[in-house]
């Protein structure tokens, strides 16, 4: 490159930072204030609008009540992903919604039924939804005895008059049914169907038919609403939530910069620079899409600072290696872009898969980390690939030609990790072992084998008449402490009601002696009136199917992540082994929550959708230098040539794996000393998580798929012995150069 042409991309790259910078400024300072140019914050980090709405019908079922929140809670991530649906005693329905001020629109919207049709195949609409009495997925065989996945539905009375003469009508026609607009399934009508009961064929996995039975069964509102009353939010993670984690992030990322420049010099300059890109576009993109951004949206945003460091570590690795062949720096910087292509490519491909899949499957915190997390992958790659090689190459081409300014990589002793594999797999089963042990105990003894936060099991929701209208800073700052006295809850939660003097307070479910603590505590230091105290027992805010498809989430992006390991490696060991150790990093950080009793609340998802992120990426990349050394061996592949190359290759990254991890936990840290006490209870065990997936990726992956390469499969080896090795090619493994 010439050196003027060098001087215009360099001047162009830090115009571009100077002007996207002052862009994310404007946007933070006005994001949780109120202005037109701020990112959209969730329920946690900023509060929102609280409507609680009475079921008309008496004496609603739990059934009719649990499909009837459902199905709020999928029509209000229409608003923002972050919205919350629970259940407020046996028959009220509160919805929270961030950034949202016009109940009645809302109310009108949400409580209007009739979103699921029946139609002719010419768009007319014979039926609704609430023709339909229930609609379950089943198993059945067909007349050759094959299984079949089928979803049974059942009509009442006036759905079995309409469905017995309109299909006696259409029989061999398309009968479309469509949810909310759009058309969930195509059923031909095979004959009259009159008796009420019918079945939907042709789903390809019981899961399939699942996802269709609920959509039907929610399809309309089970129950009529009318609006009860309606509040201010305050932020769950209390109004300092924002400030702090912006400090926090802000301090971490000077703090990752320095550590890149010392180490890595001149790269880490360029680095640095590129990293620095990444969190203004990431900032102005999330504004620009009109994200709701979380407390999980912003794990997503660390986790892609990890990724966007990771990138140009194993690219710095490359061409420090190259260098210490002695070739130039231009040459060096060419070979090693594009050797760290393929797995930087494998490890975000990975995680951009895994992500997707969460944003098809997920609902509330799920969906909303998947599309942050997603955006962070697409600027982070960006950013490494792009704007870190021009920014090199110009450097290079100003005369920061001597490689000593770059760095050479050193021959390093290949260390045994391999040999030490007994005690590498013994310390994480003990870990875990001792943390199922302690839920074992705690739940026999009737304290509960994890300590379940508001946002899993529920809690106990307090109303009382202060005689005076306090802000939502006085609140978290007056009232909240003393009831976290009483409560020993970090995740206090409050509302006040608006043209009111009443707030209310929720809190973990409280027991008898501790609700008249609570309620002495109210009259004797704040003056309530005891007549204004009510309290009702409230729903978890996440329900059973939104932890239901967290969890089928993750078991179909693993299923996929598994998938894509296998096509891009072409050995499946690959991916058994990335999994296993994915399914260590959940276990081992499951173990920390429930030795340390960190309360398991609405980012405990977030936390272990974060860490499997994190870890598969770390093991991608170890994977793909096992690949890339497998390529050139010379000779029959022995047990001692392949602990030889797996050796040789977690060596090699052993400083990548340590630097990406200690700058990510930087980044986590501070988060831990600076946020408020209920971001601490998330960051510790995302530290911790990170930890465990470092260790997983070093210490458990690559030895798993030895132990798999070796005893399991067509190909598995026999063991030779040195001397018939030696007499092969001098060496146990011969490395070509």
């Amino acid at each position: 490159m010439k050196k003027r042409k060098s001087i215009v991309i360099l001047a162009l790259i830090l115009a571009a930072l100077v002007g996207l910078g002052y862009y994310a400024t404007i946007i933070l300072s006005s994001t949780g204030v109120g202005e037109n140019m701020s990112i959209p914050l969730g329920l946690d980090l900023s509060g929102g609008v609280s409507i609680t709405y009475q079921v008309v019908d008496k004496n609603p079922s739990a059934e009719d009540m649990s499909d009837t929140i459902y199905k709020l809670q999928k029509r209000v991530e229409g608003y923002s992903t972050e919205s919350s649906v629970y259940q407020v005693g046996d028959d009220r329905i509160t919805v929270e919604i961030p950034g949202v001020s016009d109940a009645n629109a809302i109310l009108a919207e949400l409580g209007n039924p009739g979103s699921l049709e029946f139609q002719l195949s010419d768009g007319t609409v014979f039926m609704t939804g609430d023709q339909v009495a229930d609609a379950q997925a089943a198993t059945t065989t067909d007349q050759y005895g094959n299984k079949e996945y089928i979803v049974q539905l059942s009509l009442n009375d006036e759905g079995t008059e309409i469905f017995g003469d309109v299909t006696t009508e259409n029989v061999g026609n398309v009968l479309p049914i469509v949810y909310d607009g759009e058309i969930i399934s195509y059923p031909t009508v095979q004959h009259a169907i009159t008796g009420g009961t019918a079945q939907i064929s042709g789903m390809g996995t019981f899961e399939e038919a699942q996802a269709l039975a609920t959509q039907i069964r929610i399809g309309s509102l089970s129950l009529q609403l009318e609006e009860l009353e309606s509040s201010v939010v305050g932020a769950q993670l209390g109004s300092q939530a924002i400030s702090s984690s912006l400090k926090a992030a802000a301090i971490g990322l000077a703090l990752v910069m320095i550590f890149m420049i010392v180490v890595y010099s001149v790269l880490g300059v360029a680095a640095s620079l590129a990293l620095l890109g990444y969190v203004e576009l990431v900032i102005a993109t999330l504004y620009l899409f009109d994200i709701t951004l979380t407390l999980p949206g912003i794990a997503g945003i660390i986790l892609g600072i990890g990724m966007a460091v990771d990138a140009n570590v194993i690219i710095f690795a490359r061409i420090r290696e190259e260098i210490a062949t002695d070739k130039s720096v231009a040459m060096s910087m060419q070979i090693g872009f594009k050797k760290a292509l393929s797995a930087i490519l494998d490890g975000n491909v990975t995680t951009f898969l895994a992500a997707v899949i969460l944003m098809a499957m997920g609902s509330g915190t799920v969906k909303g980390f998947a599309y942050t997390l997603m955006i962070s992958i697409v600027m982070s790659m960006f950013t490494a690939l792009v704007v870190t090689r021009w920014i090199l190459y110009s450097f290079h081409a100003l005369g920061l030609k001597n490689e000593k300014l770059y760095g050479r990589a050193k021959e390093k002793k290949t260390i045994n990790f391999v040999g030490k594999r007994a005690i590498f797999f013994t310390i994480p089963v003990v870990v875990i072992a001792s943390g199922l042990i302690c839920m074992g105990v705690r739940a026999g003894a009737g304290d509960g084998a994890l300590n379940y936060g508001l946002d899993f099991v529920g809690g106990t929701s307090t109303t009382a008449d202060f005689g005076k209208e306090y802000t939502i800073e006085q609140i978290e700052s007056e009232i909240v402490p003393k009831v976290a006295e009483i409560t020993g809850d970090n995740n206090i939660q409050t509302n006040r009601v608006e043209g009111t003097n009443q707030i209310t307070i929720k809190t973990r479910t409280l027991g008898l002696e501790e609700r008249d603590a609570f309620e002495t505590m109210l009259t004797d230091q704040f003056g309530v009136d005891a007549g204004t105290i009510t309290t009702q027992s409230i729903s978890s805010t996440i329900s059973g199917e939104m932890r239901s498809d967290a969890f089928l989430a993750v078991i179909v992006s693993s299923i996929c992540m598994l998938i894509y390991i296998w096509f891009r490696f072409k050995d499946i060991r690959f991916g058994a082994s990335a999994i296993a150790a994915l399914l260590h990093d959940v276990l081992a950080v499951l173990a920390v929550y429930a030795l340390i009793r960190i309360s398991v609340g609405s980012t405990f998802i977030a936390c272990m959708l974060t860490i499997i992120g994190y870890s598969i990426n770390d093991t991608i990349v170890i994977f793909d230098r096992i690949r890339e050394n497998l390529g050139k061996m010379s000779g029959k592949q022995t047990r001692e040539s392949l602990a030889e190359v797996a050796n040789r290759s977690l060596t090699q990254t052993l400083s990548r794996s340590i630097s990406t991890s200690i700058t990510t936990i930087i980044m986590v840290l501070m988060l831990f000393i600076f946020g408020v006490a209920s971001i601490r209870e998330f960051s510790l065990p995302l530290m911790a998580g990170m930890i465990f997936g470092t260790y997983s990726s070093v210490c458990i992956a690559a030895q798993l798929w030895y132990v798999m390469k070796v005893n399991l499969g067509k190909n598995k080896v026999a063991a030779e012995s040195a001397s018939t090795s030696n007499k092969a090619g001098g060496n146990k493994v011969d490395i070509k150069k």
